[in-house]
């Protein structure tokens, strides 16, 4: 059966299409409202059962959307063959050897039937008029695009903040205007159906991480370049010069169109930023101490001079944006400071999920460390970070499937306690802290061993830590 229709590239295309939008997450319900209210003929599937879906149900309430949900993989190929556009979850790919392979066969198949496959993010890309600032790397994006909306939310110039980041731009795609900048947030599992680049395009590093889900270093860095190549005939590209992922990528691109950042002059042209004897400085010009930036450690005063020059390139002011980083106060689960007691401070950076981050956090810090790391590996090696964690730790507490691999790996160096939960953990790093230490959470490793996300685990520790608190 042949179901091939023009592509969408207007919210009138919309209009009688039959569609499936997979997973009722945030994404997924947004797009759901917004594909419904435009007239499309929507069915929203999830494999979980209603009483699992929490309130998506309610949030969809008044708006003419069919649930499919918590039905057998028969019923589901049912479903999906008769769609005329599927707008799937970010996870959700013919290509990622992750998806369930009767998905990625039903999507093959809807593929080769000549059915439109695309993400809620490619959606509001194709039918907004608002101009994009694209913000991808391996680590640091979330903090860099949230201080980026600050700058220029400060310096009065209309914006909207959303993607990865967990706010679905979708419902807002036709009310922007052609003035507003849309700070997009993009991953790694966005990127591959995105069709529109960037008129900014930022990158804050491209390291290694995903490999579950592309293979190979190499696949991952491929896809991570789809926004610099995109948006090159269009936009800008501005690029991280300390990092040598960046670095390679901008070898493959004309030279006119790169703006560099770095911790030194990078000196490859204009609107450039750096560190010039303690002060932060854009083009020349002197923004600020790096002693009045808020943020620790050196991989977040890069994600500083990066949002700098996509402030700077937006039209905001050079007092507009050090009002902005000055007052900024970070992320949650990013070297997010839960509370200083006793005069020892506990720090969740849960988002260090890759070995790489987990380094840069324990970098970030003068002082002795009592770390808490583990969780769920991603193919990544360990050997690095291990050594780290024993030239700069002065215990560490593992939890998590890779506990026994970090307990190896740093053998006799330093203390080593194993604990079967968070609570157990945040305990234990409490018997071995002292005024002056930092408690730092940071597993190198995702979560899905113990907690639904990062952020359920970051919350855990938070939690853990205000419990110890009361008990004191």
């Amino acid at each position: 059966m042949t179901t091939t229709r023009e592509p969408i590239r207007s919210a009138e295309d919309l209009r009688g299409r039959r569609t499936v939008v997979l997973g009722l997450a945030r994404s997924g319900i947004a797009a759901s409202r917004f594909l419904a209210d435009a007239g499309a003929v929507v069915v929203a599937y999830d494999r979980r059962p209603l009483a699992e879906l929490g309130d998506a149900a309610e949030a969809l309430a008044g708006h003419p959307v069919r649930l499919a949900v918590g039905i057998d993989e028969t019923e589901a190929r049912a479903v999906l063959d008769h769609a005329e556009l599927l707008v799937t979850s970010p996870s959700v790919s013919p290509r990622f050897p992750t998806t369930d392979p009767w998905l990625r066969d039903a999507l093959r198949a809807a593929e080769d039937r000549g059915v439109e496959i695309v993400s809620e993010v490619e959606l509001f890309l194709r039918l907004t008029p608002a101009r994009i600032i694209g913000i991808t790397g391996t680590k640091g994006k979330t903090t860099t695009s949230s201080l980026l909306a600050a700058v220029l939310e400060r310096a009065g110039l209309p914006s909207v903040l959303g993607g990865n980041i967990g706010t679905p731009l979708i419902e807002r795609a036709t009310e922007l205007s052609p003035e507003t900048w849309a700070v997009v947030e993009l991953s790694e599992l966005q990127l591959p159906t995105v069709g529109r680049g960037a008129d900014i395009a930022l990158y804050t590093n491209i390291g290694e991480d995903h490999l579950d889900r592309h293979g190979t270093v190499e696949a991952y860095r491929a896809v991570k370049a789809r926004l610099a190549e995109l948006s090159i005939d269009r936009g800008t590209v501005v690029l991280n010069h300390d990092d040598q992922g960046c670095r390679d990528l901008a070898e493959r691109l004309p030279a006119d169109r790169v703006r560099w950042y770095g911790l030194e002059r990078p000196g490859h042209g204009p609107d450039e930023a750096w560190v010039d004897d303690g002060w932060i400085t854009v083009a020349g010009e002197r923004l600020m101490p790096i002693s009045d930036v808020p943020l620790p450690g050196r991989h977040m005063l890069r994600n500083v001079l990066c949002a700098a020059v996509g402030g700077r390139l937006a039209g905001a002011s050079t007092d507009a944006i050090a009002d902005a980083i000055a007052g900024f106060r970070g992320v949650a689960h990013r070297l997010e400071l839960v509370v200083e007691r006793g005069g020892v401070r506990w720090v969740n950076d849960s988002q260090a999920t890759i070995p790489a981050a987990a380094i840069a956090a324990l970098e970030a810090f003068d002082a002795p460390i009592v770390l808490i790391s583990g969780g769920a590996g991603k193919g990544l090696p360990y050997d690095a970070f291990a050594d780290e964690v024993a030239a700069r730790a002065k215990a560490a507490v593992l939890i998590g499937e890779t506990a026994d691999e970090l307990s190896r790996l740093i053998g006799d160096r330093i203390p080593v306690e194993r604990a079967s939960d968070m609570a157990a953990a945040v305990a234990a790093a409490a018997r071995r802290v002292l005024p002056g230490d930092v408690v730092l959470l940071a597993p190198a490793a995702a979560s899905f061993d113990m907690f639904t996300d990062y952020a359920a685990r970051g919350d855990a520790f938070r939690d853990a830590v205000n419990r110890l608190g009361e008990e004191r």
